[in-house]
């Protein structure tokens, strides 16, 4: 049976149903909300990473090194890792519409509305095209992670094409970690606000949407996209099933839905 594990932000452990462990933007030792540290994972098989940002690159590296897994990611992150002592035969690197196959799983990366740059070891900066991606997990599961995108048309085109059935969309700031980066004024929304990102998740014919991009349940942006969650079923609109997971939490389909496991 495959599970769907979520760490908080968006970062997240699917099992397939043949045993494989796959990390998705593993943000763990510096995420508050992860239960679980880098070097608790017992066993990972590949890591894909959407983009070069500290909240999803997260413990790329030191997983990479541990455990020997391959990475699917961008080229600024490739050369990041690289840079860091990892070794390029460890690396796929790819970008949008260039579906690959690494530890016999199937990656098809998508269009990612976002940006990604990242400090390299000599001070000198990297920058890349930031990727969401379509995960063929097995069992009939098309799992979509978005990276981060912000809303754009054409994921009715990633709907046609690639038929996406359960996936991640960031409707959130996670308040806990906005800190690290200080600036003038405040961040209104995230890459989508939750009435975007409840468009999106229609838009790319979901059938089961995990709202993301927070840490804890008390988030007011999270709130927000209930409500209007609700207001939309409320109105007879054809919306996918949205479950709502803490950091920790363990999905696993039963009679064909989706349900937190426990």
């Amino acid at each position: 049976m495959t599970q769907i594990r979520f760490f908080g932000v968006a970062a997240y452990e699917i099992v397939t149903s043949k045993g494989q462990h796959i990390l998705l933007d593993p943000f763990l030792d510096e995420n508050p909300g992860s239960p679980v540290k880098a070097s608790e994972l017992e066993r990972v098989d590949l890591i894909i990473v959407s983009h070069a940002a500290y909240d999803h690159l997260g413990d790329t590296e030191t997983i990479a090194r541990r455990t020997g897994a391959p990475v699917i990611c961008g080229s600024e992150v490739k050369a990041y890792l690289m840079a860091k002592g990892i070794p390029a035969e460890q690396i796929r690197a790819t970008t949008w519409g260039i579906r690959v196959e690494v530890a016999g799983l199937e990656v098809q990366p998508v269009e990612c509305h976002h940006w990604s740059q990242i400090r390299m070891p000599d001070g000198t900066f990297a920058s890349g095209v930031p990727m969401a991606f379509v995960v063929y997990v097995g069992e009939g599961v098309r799992f979509y992670h978005y990276g981060d995108t912000a809303l754009y048309s054409d994921l009715r085109l990633v709907k046609e094409l690639y038929r996406p059935n359960i996936g991640c969309l960031g409707i959130a700031n996670p308040a806990e970690i906005l800190d690290r980066n200080p600036m003038p004024g405040r961040m209104l929304t995230a890459e989508m606000s939750p009435h975007e990102g409840l468009l999106a998740a229609q838009w790319l014919g979901l059938e089961t949407v995990l709202p993301c991009h927070y840490i804890g349940l008390d988030n007011p942006d999270l709130h927000e996209f209930n409500r209007l969650y609700e207001e939309a079923r409320a109105r007879g609109e054809r919306l996918p099933e949205s479950v709502v997971m803490k950091p920790g939490d363990v999905l696993e389909r039963v009679a064909g839905k989706w349900r937190i496991k426990g």
